[in-house]
């Protein structure tokens, strides 16, 4: 298996259109590189979906979040509360604007898309903070804001997913069961770089080994968790409580592939039932993508239908 030609030639696209930046590029460099990036390939949002900007009043801070709702629902919808991929250090919800309204509307769920604080200004723990705090406000209100009362997930792509799995395991510390879905794509979960699969795909496309490695460096800035500190490095202990169920989506042409199958081993060997959906001619990222790619967008078909279905499924 190959990488999908239309994603090849997105690349090269951008390359062209926007050339990489030196070595020595600051962290508003590059957000605003990728911020220019994904305005340049964004389309239209359908009218099949209904957006709504809210803020989320958390302790010292308020947080932005945009909420997609099926413009043909009825009734309480389940929550997915969900954060952007980038690093911790680039990306928003509308660089991720186009992938979790598409979520939305293949689940037949609500997404709430969260704007959490990124690194290198704001290093760890401040995203797992956001993250972790963001989720709770959100599960508190949600007969108000006209969710369903027993159906919760959490989800990300990238480093949102790592923030994800540190939610859902701090939430379900507190109210034991309150998340019931983890939907986890392409998760970074080690700060390693000699997996078969770091070095296969080092060079990308889509993410590299050296940017993987910038993107550890700025997320923790100065700071040096504890080993055995689950916000920093979510696979370091074993859970006390059962993890949420998980579906995890693993790209084949991506640094990070072995990461998504360490979760499921880890999450599996703590008692978590766990669904992989394997991408074989994917990259990271592919997810935002679907809009220049066919093949992309049917897995995220598949990955959304299947998340909606989960979220519905008896505990």
């Amino acid at each position: 298996m190959t990488i999908d030609s239309a994603l090849l030639r997105y690349y090269r696209d951008v390359a062209e259109a926007f050339p990489p930046l030196g070595a020595d590029a600051g962290a508003a460099a590059v957000r605003q590189r990728f911020s220019d990036v994904a305005r340049a390939y964004a389309r239209e949002r359908d009218d099949a979906i209904v957006v709504e900007d809210i803020d989320v009043p958390l302790q010292g801070r308020t947080l932005a979040a945009r909420i997609y709702r099926p413009a043909s629902a009825r009734g309480p919808l389940p929550l997915l509360v969900y954060f952007h991929g980038g690093g911790w250090v680039v990306g928003d919800i509308d660089t991720h604007d186009a992938l979790t309204a598409r979520l939305a509307r293949d689940a037949q769920c609500a997404v709430a898309s969260v704007d959490y604080r990124l690194a290198p200004e704001h290093p760890f723990p401040a995203p797992c903070d956001d993250a972790c705090d963001a989720l709770l406000w959100l599960a508190e209100h949600r007969s108000r804001l006209g969710f369903a009362s027993d159906r919760l997930g959490v989800g990300g792509d990238s480093a949102g997913a790592h923030l994800a799995v540190v939610a859902a395991r701090e939430a379900n510390a507190r109210v034991a069961g309150l998340v019931g879905l983890q939907l986890l794509l392409y998760p970074v979960m080690r700060r390693q770089f000699e997996s078969a699969s770091c070095v296969a795909n080092a060079n990308g496309p889509g993410l590299t080994n050296d940017e993987m490695k910038w993107y550890w460096t700025q997320f923790l800035s100065g700071v040096t968790p504890d080993a055995h500190d689950v916000r920093a490095f979510p696979l370091a202990e074993p859970f006390e409580r059962t993890p949420s169920r998980a579906l995890i989506v693993a790209a084949a042409f991506d640094p990070l592939y072995d990461d998504a199958f360490e979760l499921k081993r880890f999450l599996e060997t703590n008692g978590g039932r766990v669904e992989m959906i394997g991408a074989d001619d994917m990259t990271h990222g592919f997810a935002r993508l679907h809009t220049q790619s066919d093949a992309a967008l049917g897995w995220l078909r598949r990955i959304g239908e299947r998340a909606g279905e989960l979220l519905r499924a008896e505990r």
